[in-house]
């Protein structure tokens, strides 16, 4: 796999120089539980990436519930975990990747291509008997220089824009329920944007925990292989990541993340709104 790196590979890089393990555990709802977490214990060597502070913006009237950080200052804070561009990433979280999805999508997206997610996680690596410890690693700041993938990150207007039109799709990735409208836990509208196909982000790992492979996921994706353009989106920008990793584990490489999401789409008064099923 392209962008999965094995629990047995990550111990035999354990030390090496080259190597930034980012601890991304955050559990929506409890803020600081994730860093509460670390401070217990975590994989050796691993640095700490919290979902609101460091991989979120500020909440505004748009751009949903975790808007992208600021760009510039996201990039000191990556530098400052010591991170350039000789570097390679590897991000583990104990919500089936899809905060560590985050972190592997932003680092992406900022054109840093040495970047891959944990399979299984934390507590897989823990039952593993691999190492763990609380002890927070000597960090040394580096100079991490950004290349914006302008081509990654779809815009609300662009969404808009392509409603519709053929050979784009949209792929919500939330929970059955909440893409058909019967329930909404978090935002304050129910639905879907219209002609949403869903495929709740947790289709992309297997029963263990662990990712597909990239023919599982190309099986899994094949539906949208005739698309031109596939547009993810999830409820706040979040679960959307696992499923354009998937994608690209799959082969796709015509993917956008719409990262305000449904809780950005709501915003706007005049945007459409669908329920049930989309024929």
């Amino acid at each position: 796999m392209e962008n999965i790196v094995s629990q047995a590979w990550l111990l035999g890089q354990l030390g090496e120089a080259n190597i930034v393990i980012a601890d991304c555990r955050f559990a929506l709802g409890q803020p600081d539980s994730g860093r509460q977490l670390y401070e217990k214990e975590h994989i050796a060597g691993a640095v700490y990436v919290d979902l609101e502070k460091d991989l979120s913006g500020a909440k505004m009237a748009h751009g949903g519930r975790h808007p992208l950080p600021d760009l510039g200052a996201f990039s000191i804070l990556v530098g400052n975990l010591g991170i350039d561009g000789t570097k390679t990433v590897v991000a583990y979280d104990d919500q089936g990747g899809a905060m560590a999805s985050r972190l592997w999508w932003m680092l992406k997206f900022l054109g840093h291509s040495e970047v891959y997610v944990l399979d299984q996680g934390y507590t897989a690596w823990k039952t593993a008997g691999y190492p763990v410890t609380d002890e927070e690693p000597a960090v040394f700041p580096r100079t991490f220089s950004p290349k914006v993938q302008r081509s990654m990150l779809a815009s609300m207007d662009e969404v808009k824009d392509k409603l519709g039109r053929p050979g784009t799709v949209l792929v919500d990735s939330r929970e059955e329920r909440r893409y058909l409208g019967l329930e909404e836990p978090i935002d304050a509208v129910a639905g879907h944007i219209p002609g949403a196909r869903n495929y709740f982000w947790k289709g992309v790992l297997g029963e263990n925990g662990a990712w597909l492979s990239a023919a599982e996921q190309e099986q899994h994706f094949a539906a949208l292989r005739d698309a031109e353009d596939i547009i993810v989106y999830c409820g706040s920008g979040v679960t959307a990541c696992p499923n354009v990793l998937g994608l690209s584990e799959a082969g796709f490489d015509n993917v956008k993340l719409y990262s305000g999401s449904w809780s950005d789409w709501i915003s706007y008064e005049d945007n459409p709104i669908a329920t049930g099923k989309d024929e």
